[in-house]
């Protein structure tokens, strides 16, 4: 255990308990949503999986301390402040906990913390991926290589559908990175229940994704999972027009010159103002769905 973490008590208990607990990212309150809506979602999305029987732990960075459960002032705190908050990854943890500032968790960061915990599921929106263009800027999320190293399970409407959905299943495959399909046989793309991209294997049922999962790590196989469960049909986006809102939006950011860790938060807020907030409220729910598949997952587990 590290000196640096704090494990919530309502989360060390459960742990200590082996009790279900479900961990989830704090950039997605900071950086992907504007206020109120994204202290609203945090709140909400906790609540669902309390309901569903797990215990949640909001992981991110509070003066310099790393959190593994968060208080609703705390998640107040970091939703307040929005983009003012550093986006932490894998390198910016030792920087932001030596300054003891404020950090908000990527995929990769909260992955990171939820081992030192002992958290195995994570719920979130989308993982990072290889962006449009990365043969030329190398621009590729740091959540896939922790994706290779980090045993933790990632629940996920698949990745965001503002990257190269091909190049990211070549990475992630090269990377030795199963892609579990939950009752869906193509990679779903965020907005959108389905892709040019398929899975690696299709699971129907939270005990079959656990069974994986089992098997997976008591065999010594470190490293992560992602678990790709689409959006609910009734709030899934109409894809011309999901298509057209980020092509529009990747014009701009290339012509604003705005890339790496900056791409990602200015591409989701611009395609939310260009589909009139529809993709914002796309965004809550499969959250809420994937929290709610994590719960079922940490529970079989």
């Amino acid at each position: 255990m590290t000196p640096y973490l704090d494990i919530h008590p309502e989360v060390a208990e459960a742990l200590a308990d082996n009790r279900p607990v479900v961990a989830l990212e704090s950039t997605i309150i900071s950086h992907g949503m504007p206020w109120p809506d994204n202290f609203d979602m945090a709140r909400q999305v906790e609540q669902i999986i309390r309901d569903a029987g797990a215990v949640p732990a909001t992981i991110a960075i509070l003066e310099g301390r790393l959190k593994a459960g968060l208080s609703e002032a705390e998640i107040e705190t970091l939703a307040k402040a929005g983009q003012d908050v550093a986006k932490c990854s894998r390198r910016d943890l030792p920087y932001v906990v030596a300054r003891g500032q404020h950090g908000a968790t990527t995929v990769a960061a909260t992955m990171i913390i939820a081992e030192m915990a002992g958290i195995r599921v994570f719920a979130t929106g989308g993982i990072g991926g290889v962006h449009r263009g990365a043969q030329q800027t190398f621009d590729i999320s740091a959540d896939l290589q922790e994706l290779a190293h980090t045993s933790v399970a990632v629940v996920c409407a698949g990745a965001k559908s503002i990257l190269d959905l091909g190049l990211t299943r070549e990475y992630l495959e090269t990377q030795g990175v199963p892609v579990l399909g939950y009752r869906t046989d193509t990679l779903p793309a965020f907005y959108t229940r389905d892709s040019d991209e398929t899975v690696d294997y299709r699971m129907d049922s939270d005990t079959d994704i656990a069974a994986f999962l089992n098997a997976k790590w008591h065999m010594g196989l470190n490293g992560g999972v992602v678990i790709a469960n689409p959006i609910p049909n009734e709030y899934a986006m109409d894809k011309s027009a999901i298509d057209n809102a980020i092509e529009q939006a990747l014009r701009e950011a290339e012509e604003q010159e705005i890339h790496g860790k900056a791409s990602t938060p200015f591409l989701l807020s611009r395609v939310a103002e260009l589909t009139g907030g529809d993709s914002l409220a796309a965004n809550i729910q499969l959250v809420f769905n994937n929290a709610r598949l994590a719960t079922a997952i940490a529970k079989a587990l």
